[in-house]
């Protein structure tokens, strides 16, 4: 009789820990034990063992117990994409709404310097999925940049150049006019690598000012969240996303009277962006 086992960080991230890449990093770090023993990369565990994290006992869930829920944020720029920072500065996680037993997977990320669109779900799956590279979901994003831009440049970031870490390229290029030695253009790029949009300018000796992440896949940050703000997608927009990531649709769990209460403090309490600014007599140092 065969018996179904699956990755070990696979099962972890479904449990709602954290994404695939960061249980990898836990069980690399030696804090994951499986029936009492210490796992490493590669394991693979069936539904009746025993997982603890940090000598935690984990629940284990197939598939379809996990609740897909999304939320989209649209992040200021100053905020950093990771759930603590050493120096206590702020992080795309303090705004979100609170939840009971699950935490947050962020779907790809943005640098600290960069705004817009960020997607949260609870389902690691989901996650995961739409962060692969092979399954080649579009991010678009809006970008101001310094200097003329000449068409032989565009063609080349379309074409493909070489970067550090490989091949990169524009699959779309569009202008959206701009002011003085600055230009507004839309671009599209199949990865999420790091500073991937940024460092595509920088070959072509150009500078990006400003960006800003408008899509991801199917999702376009509109006028529902202002900066700093967060909204629930609807069932129509999970499914979408869903399909973008080759998975079944799944209901999206209403939330219950308490989890209303609780996501509606959280939602009024945070303070608005402009509360970051610094006093006039410290602006510029």
């Amino acid at each position: 009789m065969s018996t179904t086992t699956e990755k070990l960080q696979k099962v972890l991230a479904r449990a709602g820990l954290g994404s695939r890449r960061e249980m990898e990093a836990a069980i690399a770090d030696g804090r994951v034990k499986v029936n009492g023993k210490v796992a490493t990369l590669g394991d693979r565990i069936e539904m009746r063992d025993r997982v603890a994290v940090d000598d935690r006992p984990v629940t284990l869930r197939g598939a379809e117990e996990v609740p897909r829920r999304v939320i989209m944020y649209n992040k200021p720029e100053g905020e950093l994409c990771t759930r603590k920072d050493p120096e206590g500065r702020r992080t795309v996680f303090d705004r979100l709404p609170r939840l009971k037993g699950e935490r947050w997977i962020a779907i790809g990320r943005l640098d600290i310097n960069t705004s817009g669109l960020l997607l949260f779900t609870t389902d690691g799956e989901l996650a995961n999925k739409l962060m692969h590279p092979s399954t080649e979901v579009e991010r678009e994003y809006a970008v101001r940049v310094m200097g003329e831009v000449k068409k032989e440049q565009v063609v080349a970031m379309v074409e493909g150049v070489m970067l550090d870490d490989g091949p990169a390229r524009f699959t779309d290029v569009q202008e959206f006019g701009g002011e003085g030695i600055n230009t507004w253009f839309h671009v599209v790029i199949m990865e999420g690598r790091n500073r991937e949009v940024r460092r595509l300018w920088e070959s072509q000796g150009l500078t990006v000012s400003r960006l800003k992440r408008v899509r991801y896949g199917n999702i376009f940050l509109d006028k529902r969240t202002k900066a700093g703000e967060w909204v629930e997608l609807s069932q129509d927009e999970i499914d979408d996303l869903s399909a973008t990531a080759g998975l079944e649709a799944r209901k999206v769990p209403e939330l219950t009277p308490d989890e209303k209460n609780r996501w509606s403090r959280d939602k009024h309490k945070r303070r608005p962006v402009q509360a970051m600014r610094k006093p006039k007599g410290q602006r510029g140092r």
